[in-house]
């Protein structure tokens, strides 16, 4: 029932945008290493860039999986399940790239976010998608998004750049995943 397809039409990019949540999978090259799966909610943090490219914000918290994964082996898969409407299961298998706060990059980048960018963010992922399929979701539950919660934003909101750099700094998972895998460089960067 799942079909492959060549690029994210609009119809794909329709769905991505109206859902509240996404999940992104990494995991190391070692056999015995970690995989990670981490949810993402915050509204307006992920932006389809063209048919083939897409970029969320990457907020501080107290791990740095997907970055120490990204850095070491550039594998992800997004993720979105319909919960509501007619079941769907969207999936980006791609390469991604954490661009961290001094690269050129990271400026342009961050303005296609708007209003979401936020104190804490750490860096944007860059996903070049390599395969973009669908299944069927019949087994996802209808479920209603009633708010976004806003305690990561106003947490990190109280904090300055400077608290929000030693804040990561003094995170171990921080600085290296917990496989022992290089995450996010320190000192972090200031913004610009």
């Amino acid at each position: 029932m799942g079909t492959t397809y060549a690029r994210l039409d609009q119809r794909l990019r329709t769905f991505i945008v109206e859902q509240p949540v996404f999940f992104v999978a990494t995991a190391p090259l070692s056999d015995d290493g970690h995989v990670n799966l981490s949810p993402k909610g915050r509204s307006g943090t992920l932006v389809v860039l063209d048919e083939h490219t897409l970029a969320y914000l990457d907020f501080g918290g107290s791990h740095a999986e997907t970055i120490a994964h990204l850095r070491e082996n550039a594998r992800i898969t997004l993720m979105w399940c319909a919960f509501t409407g007619p079941p769907k299961v969207l999936r980006v298998h791609g390469r991604g790239t954490p661009i961290f706060r001094d690269d050129p990059r990271f400026g342009p980048l961050v303005e296609h976010f708007g209003d979401a960018d936020a104190p804490g963010l750490r860096a944007v992922v860059l996903v070049d998608a390599d395969r973009i399929s669908d299944s069927c979701g019949f087994a996802v539950p209808l479920m209603d998004h009633r708010a976004d919660r806003d305690l990561h934003a106003r947490h990190f909101g109280r904090k300055t750049d400077e608290e929000f750099a030693a804040y990561c700094a003094a995170k171990e998972h921080n600085v290296t995943s917990i496989d022992g895998l290089p995450a996010v460089p320190m000192p972090l960067p200031p913004r610009g």
